[in-house]
């Protein structure tokens, strides 16, 4: 079935250029003979002009859509495409600010492995930052469309600022095949469930933090409340570290031993990550979400009616006496924290 598929979509856009380009010189063939009724030269500069038009739109396209001629790709340091390899990568690196020798003529293993370990800094740091800021989208905006769709665009962008700082010239389709490797090595792209547990431990276990168990005492109301906010802030900042830090690597990558362990090193270092951001995240965001349940929560439960008003139903008066409840729990809560102050 999916060979069928992608050889039917292979020939539809077979026929829609074909027919693009049928249409297009049509075009271009009536406006010339129209053009050649009021000149005679006019006719001849209108096609020149438009083909130097297509000329150019197709040259920029190709240099637009190419990808690098890329060497095999070595087993180990001691095999023999290792020289050619470390040419390619040397040629195509940015040349880190940092770098002890940034203007060497010949650029060995050694000095593109400290290029490397300056860019893979700078990585990390692009990294933590866009994942931080998932953290809250993911806290706040969880479940909704603006959420998921500001998730996916901040790790899209993560991808492409550090492909951006790893090559000096950047190609399309190269990038498309960097977030389409990364997105087949996240959790749930392929549904495998024996998976799930490995990549679920690190967010439990940052939503269970120290900090978390601290800001929120045992038994208090809005417990529930706090741990759906930090799992779903959690979640968005896993997959953000996993995605930077996998196309971070294999950006890096040098032998087929370390595409190998791209996964296992990756989910490692997302979940220190991980718990290093909900560690700088919880204090704000506990802080921030009970001050304002405290200051609004009394008010909002107000505009409920107190009581159920004859005729209404079963259900207006289940309502009410939660509202009250709910009230009534809040109020206690607060003044014992105040006592207790």
């Amino acid at each position: 079935m999916k060979r069928k598929t992608i050889s039917f979509l292979k020939a539809l856009l077979l026929v829609t250029i074909l027919v693009t380009v049928l249409f297009s010189v049509n075009q271009i063939y009536t406006a010339a003979v129209l053009i050649g009724k009021l000149h005679l030269f006019a006719e001849i500069g209108f096609l020149v002009i438009c083909a130097a038009i297509l000329i150019l739109a197709f040259v920029t396209g190709l240099r637009l859509f190419s990808v690098p001629k890329q060497p095999e790709l070595p087993e180990h340091e001691n095999a023999k495409p290792m020289a050619a390899y470390t040419e390619y990568m040397a040629s195509r690196l940015r040349v880190h600010a940092s770098h002890p020798e940034p203007m060497k003529k010949e650029k060995d293993l050694r000095w593109v492995r400290t290029d490397l370990k300056f860019l893979e800094v700078d990585a990390l740091n692009i990294t933590k930052q866009i994942a931080t800021k998932n953290f809250y989208v993911g806290a706040f905006a969880q479940n909704t469309s603006y959420g998921t769709t500001t998730t996916l665009l901040n790790i899209i962008k993560t991808l492409w600022r550090i492909y951006t700082l790893h090559y000096r010239d950047q190609h399309l389709l190269e990038f498309i095949g960097l977030v389409r490797s990364v997105y087949t090595y996240l959790p749930l792209s392929d549904f495998n469930k024996e998976d799930i547990p490995a990549h679920m431990k690190p967010i439990v276990q940052s939503a269970f933090s120290n900090t978390l168990s601290s800001l929120i005492p045992a038994g208090n109301l809005l417990t529930p409340f706090f741990l759906n906010l930090f799992l779903a802030g959690a979640t968005s900042t896993y997959l953000t570290c996993l995605a930077g830090i996998m196309a971070a690597r294999q950006c890096q990558v040098l032998t087929g031993e370390d595409k190998k362990e791209i996964i296992h090193h990756s989910m490692f270092e997302a979940s220190f990550m991980l718990k290093e951001i909900v560690k700088e995240c919880n204090p704000v965001l506990s802080v921030t979400i009970s001050n304002a349940v405290k200051k609004a929560g009394i008010e909002s439960l107000d505009t409920l009616q107190p009581a159920p008003t004859s005729g209404s139903g079963f259900a207006q008066e289940i309502v009410s006496h939660l509202a009250s409840s709910l009230k009534h729990i809040i109020r206690e809560n607060i003044s014992v924290e105040k006592n207790e102050d």
